[in-house]
């Protein structure tokens, strides 16, 4: 199984929340990862690729095992901060 996924990351969980909130109201998710995101994938809008098992830190890849294409995830917290996931493939 692989997934593809784009990502909002923050370091701030209360921000996390209110992007998540603007996502699932209708914001634009590539726009949001382009202002507010840390990651380097912020440049392609949050797009990750396509990644397999192992390939990314656990709590990220199971929220994505548990998502159904075109969903958005809760808040996930790893190391590197607070994520906001956008599941965009699955195969």
């Amino acid at each position: 199984m692989e997934w593809r996924a784009s990502h909002i990351l923050v370091k701030d969980r209360n921000l996390a929340e209110d992007l998540l909130r603007r996502s699932k109201k209708g914001g634009n998710f590539t726009a949001l990862a382009k202002e507010f995101s840390t990651c380097p994938s912020k440049n392609k809008g949050g797009d990750l690729g396509w990644f397999g098992p192992g390939k990314m830190v656990g709590q990220f890849e199971e929220a994505c095992k548990r998502m159904s294409v075109g969903s958005y995830s809760n808040v996930v917290q790893t190391q590197f901060g607070f994520h906001i996931i956008k599941l965009t493939g699955r195969r």
